[in-house]
Parts: structure tokens; sequence; C-alpha cells
């Protein structure tokens, strides 16, 4: 009985295994292990949490699965419907969406709330990946002026909701394949010149918490019950970890309610009190290697779409973990970007592994010549 019953079992395992990249699975999956560990600790008085994670874990791994089964041709021909739909959506959001917290970042369609500003992370990337595409071998100055114009209309709208932390990775990530499509390093140079030199004149355009944010990052004493109070315990949080940590469930930032937002955007502060420095040197050696294998996933990509496409959304998940780690540690501005496969948050996660879904489906059919 033991062998017939192992059959379907075995082919249904070959079956998801021949669809996945074994290297970048096993690294993911490590990094969710050690999310669940540390949300376990985080988020010990509402359990609820951990359960609501592991349904969006089944979710996102499902959206993977089923993306990596699409050649990159297929995907390319998603670009321009999912952009424009993303780009409707949050014009809809501008006009209709509902407001929380004083944001205007939800769109109610009856039956469930979306937040379309998270469709534009994979959206971004696609599009200008398709566009660069089809210019390949005629690239110039305006292709790029096209491109950087299709980046800015959306940022501006999410940026206006106001959502500063999707706005910057939406730009992370059209920038990345701007860059990856042969920018020129005097353009760059001269757009960062010109960036800089527009702060004066972008921080009147910043909200009153956004500005009270980056004064903070300065002096965070200057507010150490207000504006300043994320960011002096969250230092505490990573600093008190030590070389090997307090151990799992015994960090008392997080324990005794002094660290605010401990499931979501500051659970690096609660895995660095816990863990230690080890642990981050593990985590980020997880992170290391994940970004490694999605760089050398686009190096090998067959197409110049998928080298882009690959390599933006390798990068942009660099820009995740650099971003919310370095504003836990006290070195950026608490802005609202979660720890990648470790932070509470079904929406982010599905993201993240679709965009894994697309380094695999890249890996895949990298063999494929297209027609």
């Amino acid at each position: 009985m033991r062998g017939p019953l192992q059959q379907p079992f075995m082919n249904l395992w070959l079956r998801f295994t021949d669809k996945i990249d074994p290297p970048l699975f096993a690294l993911a999956f490590a990094l969710l292990l050690l999310g669940l560990i540390t949300l376990a600790s985080a988020a010990n008085d509402t359990p609820s949490r951990i359960n609501a994670q592991a349904v969006s874990i089944l979710v996102a791994l499902t959206v993977m699965w089923t993306v990596a089964q699409f050649q990159p041709q297929t995907l390319m021909r998603f670009a321009v419907p999912v952009y424009a739909f993303g780009l409707v959506l949050l014009i809809a959001v501008a006009l209709f969406g509902d407001v929380v917290n004083g944001a205007r970042r939800w769109l109610n369609l009856g039956v469930t709330r979306i937040q379309p500003s998270e469709i534009m992370k994979i959206a971004m990337p696609l599009m200008l990946a398709w566009y660069f595409h089809r210019y390949e071998a005629t690239l110039r100055l305006r292709q790029y002026i096209v491109a950087s114009l299709l980046l800015i209309i959306p940022v501006l709208l999410i940026a206006r909701q106001p959502d500063l932390g999707t706005a910057l990775l939406v730009t992370a990530a059209g920038f990345y394949v701007i860059f990856l499509a042969g920018l020129s390093w005097k353009l760059l140079l001269g757009m960062l010149l010109a960036a800089g030199a527009s702060l004066p004149f972008l921080w009147p355009l910043l909200h009153d918490y956004q500005r009270r944010r980056i004064l903070t990052l300065l002096d965070p004493a200057t507010d150490p019950l207000g504006a300043g109070y994320h960011i002096i315990q969250s230092t505490i949080a990573v600093g008190s970890g030590g070389l090997a940590g307090k151990g799992w469930l015994k960090g008392t930032q997080a324990h005794l309610e002094f660290l605010p937002e401990r499931s979501t955007d500051f659970i690096f502060a609660v895995y660095s009190e816990e863990f230690g420095l080890l642990g981050n040197c593990l985590l980020l050696l997880l992170y290391l290697l994940l970004i490694g294998r999605g760089l050398a996933i686009a190096a090998n990509a067959p197409t110049f779409f998928a080298r882009l496409l690959a390599g933006a959304v390798t990068l942009t998940f660099f820009t995740y973990a650099f971003v919310n780690m370095g504003m836990v540690s006290g070195i950026l501005p608490v802005v609202g970007v979660p720890l990648p496969l470790i932070s509470f948050g079904g929406t982010a996660l599905v993201t993240l592994f679709l965009g894994i879904g697309i380094l695999m489906s890249i890996h895949r059919h990298r063999k494929l010549v297209q027609t």
C-alpha cells in the first residue's frame, strides 16, 4: 500500500519543485521561518496575527508558484494593461478613496478594500522593462525622458495620498530599470545634483509629519515622547541585544511595550534585541544570498526585458531591507517600509513573493529563445 500512496504525492512534489528555483525558494523560506519566529515574540499578546500571517504565506506561495508558470514573454504582454489599470486605480483613490488616519490610500470595492499603490511596486518595473525592451536597438535620451515621466506620474499620485514609504519603493523600482537600461553616469550625476539643488524647494511641499520625521532623525531627543519616540526606543532595542541577544521571548523593549509597531515596521528591533549581532549577521547573510541569487538570474536572463525586470525586482528587495534596517537603526527617517519576508502584513508579503515568482519564471525559461 505504501508505494501507491507515495506515488501521487511524489508526482505532486515533482510538479511543484519543477516550477521553482530551489536556491531562491530555500532562502525565501528561511527568511519566512525567521519572520514567524520573531512575529511569535513580537505579537505574543495577539496570537491571531500569527494565524493571519500563516494564511498570507500560503496565499503568497500560491501567487509565487502561479507566476512562475508564465513565460517572460507572457509577463511582458501584461505590462501595459497592469500599469494602466494601476494608474486608473490611483486616480480613483485620489477622487473617491477612503481616508484612514488622515491618509487617502484605500479604495472601497464594497466587499473589500484595496491599496492600489501596492500594484505599482510590480507594475512599474514591468512597464519600464517593456518600454526599454521595445526600444532596445534605438535607445536615446528621449526614451529615458519618457520613462521618467512614466515613473513620476504614479509616484506623485502615491506621495499625494500621502504614502512616502510606498512612493520611495516605487521610485526605487522604476529607477533601477532606468539605470540598468544604460543610463549614462554623467546624466545620473546631473540628476543627483539637480535633486540636491531642489531640496529647499521641496521642503515646503512636505507634510508636517514628514518634516518632523526628518528633523527628529537629526536629533531624536528634541521630542522624546513624540516624533522621536520611535527612533529612541528602536535604537535602544537594537543596541541592548549585544552580541548574542537576550533570547527568544526575552526582549524587554517589546514585551514591556516600549517599542511601537513591533510586529510591522519595527520588527527588526525585536529581532535584534532577542538575537543580537550574531542573529543580525545571519539575517544579513540570507538577504545578501537572496539578492545575489536574483542578480545571477538577471545576468543569465535571455532577453533585455527579462534582465531589466529581474534586476529591478532583485534590487527592490535590497531597498526594502536597507530602508527598514536604516530607519530602525536611526540612520534614515522613519517611513512605512516593512522588513521583507519578516514583517507582519499580507499585502507586502504577496507583492514580494510575486516578485520572487517573476524571478523564478525568468530563470526557468532562460533557455527559451524569444520569437
